[in-house]
């Protein structure tokens, strides 16, 4: 079966520690939606929502990580974590982690794998 891709954003949208591209997913929700951003020269990307509490990481749209740019930070409860693979290392849900999706850079543009959208939170 092939895989099923969707457009987020061009390569160029997405700066080292820059402002992350948020995007809809219909498909887990009216409200749900997921980010990609750049952080050691990987693109990376979660579902937007704290392990913690249902709520969305970011206060001001796409800015998502601390001050000192080494964490993804819940805006609502301050919780810290790593970027790279999405796992709270201090917070209300230190040990849980962010829901991670697949994706892919090719041609100057990434991609969310939807099928990884299946996989189970």
């Amino acid at each position: 079966m092939a895989t099923q891709q969707r457009l987020i954003c061009l390569s160029t949208d997405l700066q080292e520690k820059g402002t992350g591209v948020r995007f809809a997913l219909p498909e887990l929700g009216a409200h749900v939606s997921g980010f990609v951003l750049r952080y050691d020269g990987n693109v990376h990307a979660y579902i937007n929502q704290c392990a913690h509490l249902p709520v969305e990481l970011d206060w001001n749209e796409g800015e998502f990580l601390s001050r000192d740019q080494q964490h993804l930070i819940c805006a609502t409860h301050g919780a810290l974590y790593q970027p790279q693979t999405g796992v709270c290392v201090m917070g209300p849900c230190q040990g849980k982690a962010l829901r991670k999706l697949e994706v892919t850079e090719q041609g100057q543009q990434v991609f969310i794998n939807l099928s990884s959208l299946d996989q189970k939170v």
